[in-house]
């Protein structure tokens, strides 16, 4: 078996002789340096591919910030497959992260219903279980959702009042605050880390939204008619899709359904600009954004995991 890098884009063929739902994304990612073919591994059984692993990033020059693909042979036999997983993960890992090197998160995009579907199942246990193998844990599984055009658009209830995001230190006024009693399982590790509320909202802000090329005009912070602050919610589009990326309610005013007015809020932002579909995610364990999403006739087109290593675990080339 040969376990190597793509030698440029032309072996993007190659790398595909296995498939993962975001494939389409490839070719543009190539082209716009969201990936190197220096992050995108193979494992070869002569000239079949029996394995793959590819890092993504956010913008041409910056270091991997995700594991977003990785596949196996599904049909060879699972010591087979988890044995092959973990010689290239580790052979990549070692090769594309400098060593010691924290490890980039692991995600990937599975069916709705892949507990209940076995041959779903029989995948998606053979992939968490390389990344168990090398040190990896799980951090969160999440409903993937989907508002698409032609469905109705929220009327605004009247029960708040809507401006745009004056700037950063507007927003940060009110994202520290929410991230008290958090139901998000990256906010909960960010406190549980040992940042504060503050300090926890302005990474999430400068790492997140901040990268965000959608105007700021977009956003919105909701008020009481009396001009008290209620939350806050982020419609944007990433590289790839519209997406409603945060919603925050601050703890004092949660419980009264304001979560519903906010997702609206947001909605109606992004439809009006003639999207054809808005994209959003939730923890599985927060169930009252959950509810919100399906209130409002988001539908929950697939799920997706995060698995994380921790640092005493080792970094790369472990």
């Amino acid at each position: 078996m040969t376990v190597r890098p793509l030698s440029g884009p032309d072996e993007l063929d190659l790398f595909c002789g296995l498939s993962y739902v975001l494939d389409h994304e490839l070719a543009d990612d190539l082209a716009t340096g969201r990936r190197v073919p220096e992050w995108m591994w193979v494992a070869l059984d002569g000239e079949r591919v029996v394995a793959r692993a590819a890092w993504w990033t956010d913008a041409a020059g910056n270091k991997p910030l995700a594991l977003d693909f990785f596949d196996l042979d599904d049909t060879l036999p699972v010591p087979e497959r988890v044995a092959i997983g973990v010689r290239l993960l580790e052979t990549a890992t070692a090769a594309v992260l400098p060593a010691g090197a924290e490890r980039p998160e692991y995600g990937r995009f599975v069916p709705p219903d892949w507990h209940e579907d076995p041959v779903a199942r029989d995948a998606v246990e053979a992939r968490i279980r390389v990344m168990e193998e090398t040190g990896a844990r799980m951090l969160v599984e999440r409903l993937r959702l989907e508002w698409r055009a032609g469905t109705p658009v929220p009327e605004d209830s009247g029960r708040l009042v809507f401006r745009p995001v004056a700037g950063r230190e507007d927003l940060l006024a009110l994202m520290a605050p929410v991230m008290e009693g958090t139901l998000d399982a990256h906010g909960q590790a960010d406190l549980a880390s040992g940042l504060d509320v503050r300090t926890a909202a302005e990474k999430q802000y400068d790492e997140e939204l901040a990268g965000y090329s959608t105007p700021m005009g977009w956003w919105r912070i909701a008020e009481l008619p009396t001009g008290e602050p209620v939350g806050f919610v982020i419609p944007a589009r990433n590289n790839y899709n519209p997406i409603i990326a945060y919603i925050g309610v601050l703890p004092a005013r949660r419980g009264h359904g304001y979560i519903d007015d906010l997702l609206a809020e947001g909605t109606r932002v992004l439809a009006a600009e003639g999207v054809d579909r808005i994209r959003a995610a939730t923890d599985l364990g927060n169930v009252p954004m959950a509810k919100s999403f399906e209130r409002l006739g988001y539908v929950n087109f697939e799920r997706a995991f995060n698995m994380v290593w921790d640092a005493e675990e080792g970094g790369a080339g472990r």
